[in-house]
């Protein structure tokens, strides 16, 4: 699963990618690996696992991982192609969410593409870029659909009519993602099409370093303006998070964000926070091999989530042995919780929920 950062070119988000692969202001090795120039697997900072790890003292400890895309900004008719926009949009087709960077923040020394600070346009010029796109995928579709709706196809006809719903929001400025459709036409029409605008969003607002901690006016606008979208707006001063991570001393970093008033780097923040968008969890295998932090969708059953670790846990599962999270803290080993009778034993309809310590008993 990948989350793209997106934007205007200017407004921090090289920065930003650059900060994520080298948040070395986290206590935990915080490793980082290129895959391309602009793909990077980042570890989601987890407190849990490093708790579990204390307790286990294992020979390894992995942590989930969440992918980042750095998406080279786009500019207005990037949709008709303008500053090699093909490729960039190709690039945002392939996440799974968007992370869009606005600049929230005045600097005379750093050129606005547009030139004045302006955020909600700024947001604008992008949404548009991308709906553009969209309705250009809606018309291919829908000269397709059509034909097969006029001979009577009913498929083709319910299909018609979601996709013309789409076009007239899109024509709008409304994007794919606030339109209501059933659970049944969105999962049989909207999803397969990977709209750009239907992936899920949230807002990154970079912002000056005195504005770090509860924001500016700027996002006030952006908040105010993004409130019926149902997305996460967060408040990162990027400037500042790549000065902290110029620092090699763990110490000096948590001194320099103490100064600034905050508890820790906004880095890990919004890596938990793309985790989370990307509609995913954590369960825990914790042993003296290795503890471990799998990750899966939320609402996976339980032989899902053993398929994570290998798809003959799937196909043979039989059962699984459970420990919530806060009860392995609290009595501090496997041993313990199960002699206090807090381990449960799940079968195959078992939701597993995020932080579940987990054991699976299974046969191929």
């Amino acid at each position: 699963m990948k989350a793209g950062i997106v934007g205007l070119p200017n407004v921090g988000k090289s920065t930003l990618f650059n900060c994520l692969s080298n948040a070395k202001a986290q206590s935990a090795n915080f490793p980082f690996c290129t895959i391309e120039p602009n793909i990077g697997v980042v570890n989601v900072p987890d407190p849990r696992l490093e708790k579990l790890e204390e307790l286990v003292n294992p020979e390894r400890v992995q942590p989930a991982t969440v992918e980042i895309v750095d998406i080279a900004g786009l500019v207005k008719g990037a949709s008709k192609g303008e500053g090699l926009g093909n490729q960039f949009l190709a690039n945002i087709r392939e996440t799974d969410a968007i992370l869009h960077v606005l600049r929230c923040f005045d600097n005379d020394n750093i050129v606005h593409v547009d030139g004045n600070v302006n955020p909600i346009r700024d947001k604008e010029t992008i949404d548009m870029e991308l709906q553009l796109k969209d309705l250009e995928t809606v018309d291919k579709k829908l000269d397709k659909v059509k034909r097969a709706a006029k001979t009577g196809n009913k498929d083709a006809q319910k299909e018609e009519a979601v996709l013309l719903k789409i076009k007239a929001g899109l024509e709008a400025g409304v994007s794919v993602r606030a339109l209501e459709f059933s659970e049944e036409d969105d999962i049989e029409f909207v999803k397969p099409s990977q709209f750009i605008t239907d992936k899920p969003v949230m807002y990154v607002c970079n912002v000056d370093e005195g504005s770090a901690v509860s924001g500016n006016a700027y996002v006030e606008l952006v908040r105010e303006t993004v409130k019926d979208e149902n997305a996460e707006v967060l408040v990162l001063a990027v400037g500042t998070e790549a000065d902290i991570n110029e620092l090699d001393d763990y110490e000096e970093r948590q001194m320099f964000l103490a100064d600034i008033g905050l508890e820790e780097a906004g880095a890990a923040k919004l890596i938990r926070s793309a985790y989370k968008l990307l509609n995913q969890q954590t369960y825990f295998t914790a042993g003296v091999k290795e503890v471990r932090a799998w990750t899966i969708d939320i609402g996976a059953t339980a032989p899902q989530a053993a398929g994570v670790i290998h798809t003959d846990f799937e196909k043979g599962f039989i059962r699984a042995e459970v420990i919530g999270y806060e009860d392995f803290a609290s009595y501090g080993s496997e041993a313990k919780v199960k002699e206090a009778g807090k381990m449960r034993v799940e079968g195959k309809n078992y939701i597993v929920k995020d932080g579940d310590v987990m054991h699976f008993l299974f046969n191929v």
